[in-house]
């Protein structure tokens, strides 16, 4: 046996075997250190996470790189997606720090479930096999299930890690049995070889088919999506905030590349099955979030809802690559979506920054009144949460509004216009909740007078996080091409 064993090259996944060795060694220092020098394990964690976006950076070539017995892919697009992860993680923990400390959450467990989680990401953008893939998400839900848990002396924390905990490993089972129908189809479990088995018509049509119904069942339900969405405002709201934060932002990145892996990379040439599957997903979790989220009072829910619909444009975006010799428009497709999955990540950080900002020791900005009146306790953050809800809704001309602009053309182009003019009306509906919340901000009289204190690097970060979300709207042209390039030279 182990004269056929092929040592595998691993210069392609020298990022993860850094971030697995550096948490290793975090678990061992971080057990001899006390409370006081917590901020070592925090600085560790941020050096671990830049040290892997160097690694990144230095081995990102451009090229298409099989290793692991074809069980892990280094490409362009997953180079560009794991910076992008790092980045989001590094500015949620950042964001994170002061409330942590404030209540004696800042354990070194916190971190070391954030590095665990991101590795699972990591491992997930670059599965190129259907064993891989599940391994990923099996690691970034398990660390998800306990952080949400985090803070042990909250039921309702504790609460909502059961909720998810019982329903994320129900949608393990159905994508896990829907991975086995596939293999069954075709006879391997290589993402790569499933493509060419469906290329070649050597596969079972029907139990492909029956499989796929499993795989998208996954999909939808990391991504939050209608109607396997019933977690995420109950997660939203129970976890932390900090955890809420790293929910909302850092694994959509990962769900998008399982999306893409998966249904794209796999299954194209099954993708008339699959894209009507993910048609009525995505109208159902447009309607839904933007409806859901008008009723509520905690920002956090709502907040919920809202990705819950912008979840359904990403799927709008991937259902939109037309099937045919023609692979422009799929390629058009796909680059929107991975615009669009960016552009709400960023959105996303900058929202629940601004949470965690108006959040103090023995109080939880939680309730959307809590905005009332910030613009005369600060008006430079009160402009900050404004850019940031008016992207949201797709205001002219932020980041937001770009995303959505170029997911429904790919929409358009595909022949989908009545679901891109459905999508434009629910839209126009959801704007009320977020302009609900810059009315308080701007027309309402503050609850209390106290002036809003922020660290320094909370002030900056926050301020970046807002400078972004106008600046990459008034100029999307380079994101956008730098997404299509990514997508190009991996595809």
């Amino acid at each position: 046996m182990l004269k056929n064993f092929v040592t595998p090259d691993l210069y392609p996944a020298m990022p993860e075997l850094f971030l697995l060795v550096m948490s290793c060694v975090l678990l061992l220092v971080d057990a001899f250190l006390g409370r006081a020098q917590r901020w070592i394990t925090a600085t560790l964690t941020l050096i671990t996470l830049a040290g892997c976006a160097l690694i990144t950076y230095q081995t990102m070539d451009g090229q298409v790189v099989l290793t692991f017995s074809n069980m892990f892919v280094d490409d362009l697009l997953a180079d560009f997606l794991k910076l992008l992860l790092y980045f989001s993680v590094i500015i949620a923990i950042i964001y994170s720090r002061d409330y942590l400390a404030a209540r004696g959450l800042d354990k070194g467990e916190y971190y070391l479930l954030v590095l665990y989680a991101t590795l699972g990401m990591m491992v997930m953008i670059s599965a190129a096999h259907f064993l891989t893939l599940y391994l990923g998400l099996e690691l970034l839900s398990l660390s998800l299930y306990a952080l949400v848990a985090l803070d042990r002396d909250s039921s309702r924390a504790t609460e909502a890690a059961m909720k998810y905990f019982v329903l994320g490993a129900l949608a393990s089972g159905l994508l896990l049995y829907g991975m086995s129908m596939v293999y069954g189809a075709t006879g391997t479990l290589e993402i790569g070889g499933v493509a060419q088995a469906l290329h070649l018509g050597v596969a079972n049509k029907t139990v492909l088919v029956f499989g796929l119904v499993f795989i998208v069942a996954g999909i939808a339900f990391k991504l939050g999506a209608v109607p396997f969405h019933m977690w995420v405002p109950d997660v939203y709201q129970g976890a932390p905030v900090p955890i809420t934060l790293l929910i909302a932002s850092a694994p959509k990145l990962a769900a998008f590349a399982m999306a893409l892996r998966l249904l794209v990379y796999g299954l194209f040439d099954i993708a008339e099955h699959w894209q009507n599957m993910l048609l009525i997903l995505a109208v159902l979790s447009i309607a839904l979030g933007n409806l859901a989220a008008i009723a509520q009072s905690n920002v956090k829910r709502m907040l919920a809802y809202s990705a819950i619909s912008h979840m359904g444009f990403l799927l709008l975006a991937l259902l939109s690559g037309t099937v045919g010799p023609d692979r422009h428009y799929a390629l058009n497709a796909y680059s929107s979506a991975l615009y669009y999955v960016v552009a709400y990540v960023i959105m996303s950080l900058g929202a629940f920054g601004m949470i965690l900002l108006m959040s103090r020791a023995g109080f939880e900005a939680e309730r959307i009144d809590d905005f009332k009146g910030l613009n005369r306790r600060s008006p430079w953050f009160a402009a900050v949460m404004m850019v940031l809800m008016f992207s949201m809704a797709g205001i002219p001309f932020f980041i937001g509004f770009f995303a959505k602009f170029a997911v429904l053309l790919a929409a358009v182009d595909a022949g989908h216009v009545a679901v891109a003019v459905f999508a434009v009306i629910f839209s126009l509906i959801g704007a009320f909740y977020y302009l609900r919340i810059v009315k308080l901000m701007y027309f309402d009289a503050p609850e209390e007078s106290a002036p809003i204190k922020a660290s320094p690097d909370m002030r900056f970060l926050l301020s970046v996080n807002g400078a972004a979300v106008a600046l990459f709207g008034l100029f999307p042209d380079a994101l956008m091409s730098l997404c299509t390039y990514a997508l190009l030279r991996s595809l």
